[in-house]
């Protein structure tokens, strides 16, 4: 038996060694859609329960995971939607790991219904929603568990009702912008930067009441513990329902370049912590001074598209296995993103579809020359490091899914899309 199992053993591995991924074709960024107008602004929000369709698995870490049956507090999609001169877009957070280019589609597609031109979806990357949504073989195996098509359907048929909620209630409003420093709140992951701590603050004020909030913050929500046998927003759904009843309208909390949770800030152990660190940082939300920046504003929301580089699993696995890794990676990979820039009044946002660094965030800004960076918008695509760091294999290159040259293409894109929608330097 021993040649025999020795010939499967090196079969399998000739057959996992194979260059299956054959070559990706890299070409320019295009232009996918635009909407720009400049006017008095109008906006709508609303808040809408995520169920899912129980049991589901606990996604966000590799097995063995939990299976929950309900949800301990529920999970949310929270929508605003921005209205210029009849020109509408809609922006919708999702309490979820991160959303998938299939989400993001079926969002979209249900979204056309409401006279939405485009919509912008984001995560707020909780560790312990629900998973089951995505069919790559990778995340299946490393996040979100089995996919399930009636889990999909459960998180894109409450962003569509979100969204439909929000422009239902449209009025006029104004903005008002602010943001402060809470180096406090965060630690930075391994090597590069520290981590930025900025926390920014957008609210969209009615004539009697705030109709929304907008926070920015970078902080991965893994504080609840990996073995919880119940679906959880984490941190960030706790602050936005805080802020709500506070009377802050709904609010929305989008991530942006990669920093971990300061542990000795919060207080208490397990879900006391996640809780206290809640509380915190909606306190320093509601402390951020705003400025008025009035009713007439320009509005932008431009997508782009750009091709992906071969994924590279160098960094990921044994060099003897690399040939496998990276055909594994191939077949879960998709081989285009999208880069979005969204322009509010003076706010200039570029949009990743992926985790970026402070380093790789400071390099979006600086060619693009953005307010800030979102993470996790409009699709998944791992880790987006400097190349310098990917290099050099330390950062968050141990974690990237493809090579040095992935944050030049998303660059590439994010340019266009940034000259389309009209930044100012």
């Amino acid at each position: 038996m021993f040649p025999l199992v020795l010939l499967t053993v090196g079969a399998a591995y000739a057959l996992g060694s194979w260059n299956w991924c054959g070559t990706w074709e890299e070409r320019a960024p295009v232009l996918l859609s635009q909407v720009k107008a400049a006017g008095p602004l109008r906006a709508g929000a609303a808040k809408v329960a995520l169920n899912p369709p129980f049991p589901v698995v606990v996604a966000g870490y590799a097995p063995p995971r939990a299976e929950a049956k309900e949800a301990d507090p529920p999970l949310h999609a929270r929508a605003v939607v921005l209205e210029v001169n009849g020109s509408r877009v809609g922006v919708v957070s999702l309490e979820l790991l991160f959303v998938t280019d299939s989400v993001t589609a079926r969002v979209r597609e249900l979204a056309r219904s409401s006279g939405l031109e485009d919509v912008l979806v984001l995560a707020t990357h909780s560790h312990s929603s629900l998973g089951g949504y995505d069919p790559r073989l990778v995340s299946q195996l490393v996040g979100t568990g089995r996919f399930r098509e009636d889990s999909l359907e459960a998180i894109a048929t409450a962003a569509s009702s979100a969204l439909q909620q929000a422009t239902a209630s449209l009025t006029d409003v104004t903005l008002e912008l602010g943001e402060t420093k809470k180096p406090q709140f965060v630690y930075a992951r391994s090597g590069g930067s520290e981590s930025d701590g900025t926390l920014r603050r957008l609210v969209l004020r009615g004539a009697a009441a705030p109709v929304a909030e907008l926070l920015f913050f970078a902080a991965h929500p893994t504080m609840v513990p990996r073995q919880r046998t119940y679906v959880d927003p984490d941190y960030p759904g706790r602050l936005s329902s805080l802020r709500e009843s506070e009377g802050s309208g709904v609010t929305m909390l989008l991530q942006g370049t990669v920093g971990n949770v300061s542990v000795a800030f919060s207080e208490g152990q397990g879900m006391e912590r996640v809780s206290a660190f809640a509380r915190a940082l909606a306190t320093a939300a509601g402390e951020v001074p705003l400025s008025p920046m009035g009713s007439d504003v320009r509005l932008s929301l431009v997508r782009t598209e750009v091709s992906m580089p071969r994924p590279d699993a160098s960094r990921l696995v044994p060099s003897l296995t690399r040939a496998a890794g990276d055909n594994l990676l191939c077949g879960s990979s998709e081989r285009v993103a999208e880069v979005d820039a969204l322009v509010l009044g003076p706010l200039q946002l570029v949009t990743v579809p992926g985790e970026p660094t402070v380093d790789a965030g400071a390099e979006l800004v600086r060619r693009t020359g953005a307010s800030g960076v979102l993470g996790l918008a409009s699709g998944y695509v791992g880790y987006v490091e400097a190349p310098s760091l990917v290099r050099a294999e330390r950062g968050e290159s141990r974690r990237q899914y493809f090579g040095p040259t992935l944050l030049e293409q998303l660059g590439a894109a994010a340019e266009l899309a940034a000259s389309t929608a009209g930044f100012t330097r």
